[in-house]
Order: C-alpha cells, then structure tokens, then sequence
C-alpha cells in the first residue's frame, strides 16, 4: 500500500477557527443570530460566534449513531426528541433494524441527560422565527450535522445556516440542500478526520459546555433576571473564551 499524504493542519485550535469563521458571519452581527453549537467541541467555538456577532447561544443536541463493530463509523445521527437520520450504507455495514432501534434509544437517553446537565432549570431556546446559526468544528460523513438541521428546521427558523471551518466533500453535500446557506472555510481532497485539520484538538469535556452555556451574556436571561447589559456580554464571553482555552 502506499503512502498517503496528509493534509497540513489549517487551524491553530477551535477558537483559531471560530474567529475565522466569524469573519464569514460578519452581515448577520446587528441581526441577533440564535448560535445553536454541536456538542461538545463546538460550543467553546460557539461562545466566540455569540460574542462576536452580538448573538445568544445553545446547543442543538443530536449524536451519531454508531455501526456495530465499529464505534467511529456514523451510520447516522439522532436529535434529543428520538428522531433518527440515517446513512444510505447504514444496512451495508451490519446495522440491522433491532441495531438502529437499540442505538437510536441509547443515544436518545445520552442527550436528554445532556439537556439536564448543560442547562438545569432552563428549556432550549426557540427557534421559531428565528436567525439561527448551527456551528460544529468540521463534517466527516455530515451525519451529525445533517441531523441537527433537521431538528433545526423543524422548528421553523426565519433563516437556517450551516456553518462549519471545513468539510468533506461528500460531508458538505449531503448538508448543503438543509441549510439556506452553508459556509465552509475549506474542503481540502485528502480528508480523513476532522481532527487533522487542527494542531491542537482536545476534547472538550461536559463540564466546560455547560460552564459556557450558564456564562451570563450569552444567552436571554430568566424572565426574574432582567436584561443583561452590553458590558456584561463582553465580561462573559471573554470568560467563556478564557475557559474553553484551559
């Protein structure tokens, strides 16, 4: 077999890339975009997209589904009310229906525990109406995030955009036809993980998404809290962005 080349690394970390991916975004600050982020390594990217463009953060909370045997391939994904996308070679590869129906609960019951835990006490944002931005650090088969605009657009946004740093080609166009808009900073030809694109790619655990989701600032306050002030959003994100660096 031969040697198959690697792409060089296009992104410093996940703030590297959500800095240069506000860049992109730039139009819809003033427009009080609804930043949805994919757990878990988009939500610190999330944190930035929110600061930057004046906008309100959650999570749009969907999960792979896993092929038997193989715990890294995506066979599809589910959204926190048990909706399931799946992949068009998901049976090719061993997934039988009892599987997808096993792996469709246990990821259901996964996120609803995330619900509980990245937001106690707090419903998720609605959608309805809506600008809103679903963020995730990068598409491999596209599954997850082919799930999370579904879920998204099920709800009725006013606009739907996919934003990602880079992509698969194929990832990208299973995407694409979902969103309103989808901007992609790169889709390189040699893809192999998402992870290859980033000098440092950490995981980033439960406990950071749920301390940058109760980050004041960053989201509409409980209606006993009042309105948040322009200067404490800027405190908050650039404590949420301190803490996604630790």
């Amino acid at each position: 077999m031969g040697f198959q080349p690697k792409e060089a690394p296009m992104f410093k970390d996940r703030i590297d890339a959500a800095g240069l991916l506000t860049l992109r975004l730039l139009r819809y600050r003033g427009q009080s975009p609804l930043i949805l982020a994919i757990p878990r390594g988009a939500v610190p990217m999330g944190a930035v997209l929110a600061q930057q463009l004046g906008g309100e953060l959650d999570v749009v909370l969907v999960h792979k589904l896993c092929a038997p045997l193989q715990p890294e391939l995506a066979i599809g994904a589910v959204d926190e009310n048990g909706h399931a996308t799946l992949a068009p070679y998901a049976t090719s590869v061993g997934a039988t229906p009892a599987w997808i129906t096993a792996e469709k609960n246990r990821q259901t019951q996964v996120l609803q525990q995330r619900r509980r835990l990245y937001r106690p006490m707090r419903p998720a944002v609605p959608v309805r109406g809506r600008l809103v931005i679903v963020v995730d650090d990068g598409l491999a088969t596209g599954a997850t995030m082919l799930a999370a605009l579904t879920a998204v657009r099920r709800d009725r946004p006013a606009r739907l955009v996919c934003a990602v740093p880079v992509a698969s080609g194929e990832g990208l166009a299973r995407v694409q036809a979902l969103a309103d808009e989808t901007v992609c900073l790169s889709v390189p030809p040699l893809f192999q993980a998402v992870g290859q694109f980033y000098e440092n790619f950490p995981q980033v655990s439960d406990d950071e998404v749920a301390e940058c989701l109760q980050q004041p600032g960053l989201f509409s306050p409980l209606p006993h809290q009042g309105a948040k002030t322009s200067a404490s959003r800027s405190n908050a994100a650039a404590a949420s962005l301190a803490a996604s660096k630790g």
